[in-house]
């Protein structure tokens, strides 16, 4: 099954990522690692998108298509991966079918902004150890102080309410016009975030078979 998963930053799309590779035994994509993977191996993509990164630019559309069709070409997707985090756009989505890869089901993971927004700006992380905390759902001990280190917990950037904030915006902009797209195919599924992620998965889980 080739498979999409859309949902805003912070809506749960990684766990629900791994959670459909144990079930169905596929790899999942996401756009930022293989970019990584592009870079290590010193494939032609990889290196063209190296030319961007190192001048500071974004990597544009056509190099991340073709970091995308290679990894799509290698065996263990040959019976179905989970593209998470591509396409974010309209002409990105356009490109994945001029590509001719066909896509079984699109999952929507929809949490209502406000909550992402709680949910992300409670994290905290230990500036030394690296260990991770929520102020409401995994508190430390002793506030600003990590359990296992000692060390000071802090909020990343990407936490802060104002950034998430922006990512949000860039998301209804950006990439919110492909429920419609997909939905035109008749592939689109919507899934409510839930409060318990296993609610989450089941509900993932089961509209792979709707």
């Amino acid at each position: 099954m080739k498979l999409i998963l859309l949902g805003a930053p912070g809506a749960g799309k990684g766990t629900q990522a791994e959670v459909i590779c144990k079930a169905l035994n596929i790899p999942a994509i996401s756009t930022g690692n293989i970019i990584r993977e592009a870079l290590a191996q010193g494939t032609e993509m990889g290196l063209k998108a190296k030319s961007f990164m190192d001048a500071g630019q974004l990597v544009p559309d056509d190099v991340v298509i073709g970091i995308i069709k290679e990894r799509l070409a290698k065996d263990d997707c040959a019976n179905g991966f989970i593209l998470d985090g591509f396409p974010r756009t309209i002409p990105q989505a356009e490109a994945l079918d001029a590509m001719g890869v066909i896509i079984d089901r699109v999952i929507d993971i929809e949490v209502p902004d406000e909550k992402i927004a709680a949910r992300m700006s409670g994290r905290r992380v230990c500036k030394d150890c690296g260990s991770s905390y929520h102020l409401e759902y995994k508190a430390p001990k002793a506030e600003g102080i990590c359990d296992a280190c000692d060390g000071e917990l802090i909020q990343r950037k990407d936490d802060a309410p104002e950034t998430v904030l922006d990512r949000l915006a860039v998301y209804h902009k950006q990439t919110e016009p492909l429920k419609d797209f997909y939905s035109k195919k008749g592939i689109l599924r919507i899934v409510e975030g839930q409060e318990e992620i296993a609610d989450t998965s089941a509900l993932t889980l089961k509209a792979l078979e709707d």
